[in-house]
C-alpha cells in the first residue's frame, strides 16, 4: 500500500529537515526518502555517535546532509538544531519495553522532556510542521515505555487547543515495524542462525506490522494532510506471532544452512506488563476516529473538527466492529511480507 506517493515528494522538496533520532531505522528511512525528494537541507540528531558515522560514510559526506550529535534531553542543543528548520519528525526516544521499565526516570526525561524540548523550541523557531512518531503501546499503556509515549502524545495534540504559534503538531502511532533495529525480525533471524531455538512468549500472541515503505508514507501522508493535534494510524494486518515465526523458519533457514524442522520453537512465558494484543486505538478513539481507506485519523480530545478538512475521511460507525472482527493473515501473505525483506 502506497499513500498519495506522488504528492508526497513535494512535501520534502526544497525543505530544511530535522530528524531527531536520525540513525535509527525510521530515522535513516525518512533521511534516504529526504534525499530522493529533493530537500534542501537534512539535520540528522542522534545521540548515537557510530550511527552518525555510518550514515556519513553511506552518504559519502553529502553536503545536504548535517550530522549532529547530541541529546534530546539538552535545551541549549534542541534550541541549536531547530533553527531555520521547517519541518521536524521527531523519532527519538527509548523505546525497549524492558530497558523502559528498569530504568524509568531515563525514559521519562527522553520521551516526555525530550518532546517537551522539541515543542518548545519548535515554537520559538517558528518550524511549520512538527510529526512525532507514536507506538501502538501507548494504547491503554500498562508499562513505562507505553506510558511515556502516551504523555509524548498527549503534549503534541495539546497544542493545537492551546494554539501558541502557527506551528502544527500531529502525531503517526506505528504498529510494529518489521525492518527496524531491535525489532523481532532481526531477533528471531539471530536465533536461527545460532540454530534455534525461537522464544516465543505466549502461542496466543498477535501483534499488528507494517513495512518500513508503509511506515514512511504514513509519516509524509501525515505531514500533508496535518491540521493540527491529530494521531494518523495506518490500518495495517495482525498476524499471529506463532505464524511468523513459523514463516521466518522456511524464509530464512536455508540462508544459515538449517531445515524449518530443525529449528524448534521454545514457549517461555508472557514477559511483566506484556499484552495479547496490542491495539492501535482506544475505545474512547474508537467513537470518534475518523477513517479514511488507509489509515484512522483521531481528532485532538479538546474538540472535534470537521470531517471534510481531511481528504477522503469521514465518521463511521464500524470502527469497533473493523477491531473486533479483525482476523490475523495467513500465513501466505506473511511470507510476501517477509520475502520483501530478504529479497
Amino acid at each position: 500500500m502506497r499513500l498519495y506517493v506522488d504528492e508526497m515528494t513535494l512535501v520534502l522538496q526544497g525543505q530544511i529537515i530535522l530528524i531527531t533520532g536520525g540513525t535509527g531505522s525510521i530515522g535513516s528511512a525518512l533521511v534516504e526518502k529526504a534525499l530522493k525528494s529533493n530537500a534542501k537541507e537534512i539535520r540528522v540528531f542522534s545521540n548515537d555517535e557510530n550511527g552518525l558515522y555510518e550514515l556519513e560514510v553511506k552518504y559519502n559526506s553529502n553536503p545536504k546532509i548535517k550530522f549532529i550529535i547530541g541529546d534530546i534531553r539538552n535545551e541549549d542543543v534542541v534550541s541549536s538544531i531547530v533553527k531555520n528548520v521547517d519541518l521536524v519528525f521527531h523519532a527519538a526516544a527509548l523505546k525497549h519495553v524492558d530497558r523502559c521499565e528498569l530504568n524509568p526516570n531515563e525514559a521519562i526525561t527522553v520521551n516526555v522532556i525530550g518532546t517537551k524540548n522539541i515543542i518548545r523550541f519548535s515554537i520559538e523557531e517558528k518550524v511549520k510542521k512538527v510529526i512525532s512518531i507514536s507506538t501502538d503501546k501507548a494504547v491503554n499503556p500498562i508499562g513505562v515505555m507505553g506510558a511515556t509515549k502516551l504523555l509524548s502524545e498527549k503534549l503534541v495534540t495539546a497544542e493545537a487547543f492551546y494554539k501558541k504559534s502557527n506551528t502544527i503538531f500531529s502525531c503517526v502511532r506505528f504498529g510494529n515495524v518489521l525492518q527496524t533495529r531491535g525489532s523481532i525480525i532481526p531477533h528471531i533471524e539471530n536465533q536461527i542462525q545460532h540454530g534455534g531455538p525461537i522464544t516465543l512468549t505466549d502461542r496466543r500472541m498477535q501483534r499488528f506490522f507494517m513495512t518500513m515503505e508503509q511506515a514512511v508514507d504514513l509519516i509524509l501522508s501525515a505531514t500533508k494532510i496535518a491540521k493540527g493535534g491529530e494521531i494518523f494510524v495506518l490500518k495495517m494486518p495482525l498476524l499471529r506471532l506463532e505464524d511468523l515465526f513459523e514463516v521466518m523458519k522456511e524464509v530464512v533457514c536455508p540462508k544459515f544452512g538449517y531445515t524449518a524442522l530443525k529449528i524448534k520453537t521454545k514457549i517461555i512465558g508472557m514477559r511483566p506488563g506484556e499484552k495479547l494484543m496490542e491495539y492501535l486505538l482506544n475505545e474512547y478513539e474508537i467513537k470518534h476516529a475518523l477513517e479514511t481507506k488507509e489509515f484512522f485519523i483521531i481528532l485532538p480530545l479538546q474538540y472535534l473538527r470537521k470531517q471534510n478538512k481531511y481528504p477522503n475521511a469521514k465518521k463511521t460507525k464500524n470502527i469497533q466492529t473493523y477491531f473486533k472482527n479483525i482476523k490475523p493473515v495467513g500465513k501466505k501473505e506473511i511470507k510476501k511480507m517477509i520475502q520483501s525483506i530478504y529479497g
